[in-house]
Parts: C-alpha cells; structure tokens; sequence
C-alpha cells in the first residue's frame, strides 16, 4: 500500500535547527490533482509567509511537518505574498492616476505635509495555473454545503491528493470524513464534489493518520 501524508492546515512546521512557523495554506496544481507547495506562516512577525516546495518535505504527520532545510534557507525561500503601491488619488498635470505613486513628507507639523501616504494592498501568491486550498474553506455537495477544509492527504511518493479531510463540526460531526480525490470536481472556489449528502455521510470512517489503511 501507497505512503501517504496528512497535511492538516495549522500543523507546526519544523526545519532541521528549530520550529519556523505552521501550515496557512496548501498549493494545489487542478489538473494534475497534485499537492505542489505548502505555504508556511512564520514565527518571527517581520518575515514573510513563505512558499515551500513540496521536495523540501521529509514528513508530514497529524502534528508536525519536518522540512530539509535550516530556518535561514526557509527565510530565504520565495515570499507567498507580494505588496503593490495603489494608485495615487492626487491629481498632478500631465500624469494619469496610474502614473504617479507619491511618498511621505515629513515636516514638524503634519498639517504643512502636501502629500499623502501611499496606499499598499498585499495579495496572496501561487505559481501559474495552480490554486491554493485554505483551512476553512467551504465543501459542496451537489446539494449544499456539507462542512469546510480542514486539510489534504497525499501520496508520498507521487504528490497525488488521494483525500480531503473536513473540519471538525462538520455536518456528521460523530467521524473524521476523509472525501476521496475521484470526488472532486473543482477546487478553485472552495470543494466542489460530485457526491450527495447522503453519499458523503455514507462514506466509511477512516482514520486520518492512515486513511489508506
């Protein structure tokens, strides 16, 4: 039977010389139905989230991800989120909204400053073509809402997604409901299944540390 890994949004996530952060998002190519990347929240507050390829993953397990590499190499990986300056609403002659991006002035007195400050906005990143799957996010069944994510299980060796896991407090609260990949029609809008809910709480109860098993 086929390894598989449990990737629970929210698990710690550890490198070869310490903790470096948790689990916020998991990165997934639609086609191939592949698990790609992890996006890992750090600990420090000043270091941005960061995208994690799957290759630098030894294990994963209900309550910890190991990575291979040292927290200074994870600092160094490519950030998940990126920050833009906004347009400017001042007007200036000559020069399209589009066109200018205005610093701060600073003066003794912030009623003599003629300028404004420039609005960022910070957006969330994945590679091309793929979509990332959050905790939290909504499972449908072909006639309703059945419960939210609460993470992915995967394939060791291929990276293939083979369930989705729901979140506890989901419509059959009484088991872990592991949904099977062959399931799922679409991931770019939340789960979309091609299952009933009776055919959801139909489904046998797996244990989410071998839900192959």
């Amino acid at each position: 039977m086929a390894e598989t890994r449990l990737f629970t949004i929210g698990t710690e996530t550890s490198c070869a010389d310490g903790t470096c952060g948790t689990v916020k998002r998991v990165v997934v190519d639609p086609v191939a139905r592949t698990v790609t990347h992890l996006v890992i929240k750090p600990r420090l507050v000043n270091v941005t989230d960061r995208l994690v390829p799957l290759d630098l993953v030894v294990e994963g397990t209900p309550d910890t991800i190991r990575l291979r590499c040292s927290i200074a190499e994870f600092e160094r990986l490519d950030p998940a989120v990126e920050t833009e300056f906004m347009p400017n609403t001042v007007e200036f002659p000559g020069y399209a909204s589009d066109q200018v991006y205005t610093q701060p002035r600073y003066s003794l007195s912030a009623a003599m400053s003629t300028q404004r400050v420039p609005k960022t906005a910070t957006r969330d990143t994945v590679p091309l073509g793929e979509v990332d799957v959050r905790r939290g996010d909504h499972v449908r069944a072909t006639d309703g809402d059945i419960g939210k994510v609460q993470g992915l299980v995967i394939d060791a060796a291929s990276h293939h997604v083979t369930h989705v896991l729901l979140q506890e407090g989901h419509l059959w609260g009484r088991k872990q409901v592991a949904i099977p990949i062959s399931a799922v029609t679409d991931v770019s809008e939340g789960i979309r299944l091609n299952l009933t809910r009776q055919q959801v709480e139909d489904l046998p109860p797996v244990d989410i540390e071998h839900p192959g098993g």
